[in-house]
């Protein structure tokens, strides 16, 4: 069994909405089994939704379609769905009856348009909508099915979980599809590449297995992808690839799946009973966002700091004007002091600090645009390194934070 997923909107064509439906879908259609093959979108014109579902249904088993249902003028899904199907217009008294319930628990008036939405696709089973007005459809015909959602995030989402997942766990394929994704960073995907190898020992061809890189600008993340006939299996699988990929890039990797970095060096951080406070000039606050975006890191972060201009960096940190001066602000030697600064002021057991230039004024031969040093400080040693990032101002900030956290990671894991 393959599946499309079909998204429907103008707005998703012309980039006023991001379509975070498409990659929902696919992830829980992988999980019951079920491979997503193509992925489309049209706008809201009836005769390109028409088209779109005509080829879904000739070349795919399973077309789960978002979008479109509505209770204004250019919600066209429903209609299309009837002239597809050959179908009437039903009313539903399921449907009615929650439309009704939804508007007397917002204390607002029922309208003729919105109890319309009643009116469902004759032949389908319906999906009543527990956030919403508009109730989705399901159709099973000559061994194929098409599900119609709304476009709602959270209001599919609901369907997807209640009713369309059970139903297709039931009676899906028995080919199972698992994925583990291992995070690296500080390594580009041409170097990881050639530090990984050639594949081929790795897995053999047509074993059922797939290796993605996937690039961004935090990190490469190593997609491991199986198709087998058992979880057991594939998880014997998964577990023997990333063995392999581990034994020649460990020193890159630092989370699995949906972790992040803060998440790890929090862990440590907690289980090493270790605190830490940072002291940013050029991230502006960013690495103390990410490190408190963790659930419990006020057991490990004592404080933060911006320091973004030179005064600041002396009237709260004590660095020395004369050392500004003499090295300038985006220097090793202020690095160091703005993190060992952060440690003794704040009294934990780590300071880091970030101080460099993000542009895109500012920079010079010696000094160009995108130059950052990185500082760490505990009790046995204070250091910095430099990086440089030559990008826009934000994406700047991301690289340096997520520089400055594997600073940290690293340095947790060295042994003492």
């Amino acid at each position: 069994m393959n599946a499309e997923v079909l998204s429907i909107g103008d707005e998703l064509l012309i980039g006023q909405v991001i379509n975070t439906n498409q990659a929902y879908i696919a992830e829980k259609l992988n999980s019951v089994g079920i491979p997503v093959t193509r992925m489309i979108t049209v706008g809201d014109q009836p005769g390109e939704m028409l088209a779109a579902f005509q080829f879904a249904w000739q070349h795919f088993d399973l077309v789960a379609v978002t979008g479109g249902l509505g209770p204004t003028h250019d919600d066209l899904t429903r209609s299309v769905v009837c002239e597809f199907f050959r179908t009437d217009l039903v009313r539903d008294e399921a449907a009615l009856e929650n439309i009704k319930k939804l508007f007397k628990a917002r204390g607002l008036p029922m309208t003729r348009v919105n109890e319309d939405q009643a009116m469902v696709p004759k032949g389908c089973a319906v999906m009543q909508n527990a956030h919403g007005t508009a109730p989705g459809y399901f159709f099973e015909q000559q061994g194929k099915i098409m599900i119609i959602m709304p476009g709602v995030p959270y209001e599919m989402t609901a369907m997807m979980e209640d009713f369309v997942l059970p139903h297709l766990s039931k009676i899906a394929n028995r080919q199972v599809i698992r994925h583990r994704t291992l995070k690296t960073t500080g390594i580009a995907e041409s170097m990881l590449s050639e530090l990984i190898g050639d594949v081929s020992q790795l897995f053999l061809p047509n074993q059922g297995i797939t290796l993605a890189y996937l690039p961004s600008p935090l990190g490469v993340r190593l997609r491991i992808s199986v198709r087998t006939h058992s979880a057991e299996h594939a998880g014997h699988m998964i577990e023997e690839v990333e063995e392999k990929i581990r034994a020649k890039a460990k020193k890159y990797i630092y989370a699995v799946d949906q972790e992040d970095l803060e998440d790890v060096v929090g862990r440590i951080l907690t289980e090493r009973g270790l605190n830490i406070a940072v002291a940013e000039s050029c991230t502006g606050g960013h690495i103390a966002d990410r490190l408190t975006n963790v659930s419990g890191s006020s057991a490990y972060f004592e404080r933060g700091f911006v320091v973004y201009s030179n005064a600041s960096k002396s009237a709260e940190l004590g660095v020395s004007e004369s050392l500004i001066k003499e090295h300038g602000a985006v220097s090793r030697e202020v690095a160091e002091a703005m993190a060992e600064a952060a440690r003794t002021v704040a009294k934990t057991d780590i300071g880091l600090s970030t101080t460099g230039i993000a542009g895109p004024a500012g920079g010079t031969p010696a000094k160009p645009v995108g130059l950052v040093w990185v500082g760490y400080s505990d009790k046995k040693q204070t250091i910095a390194l430099r990086f440089h990032y030559p990008t826009e101002r934000r994406r700047f900030k991301d690289r340096t934070a997520q520089a400055a956290l594997e600073v940290l990671r690293r340095k947790l894991l060295t042994p003492e």
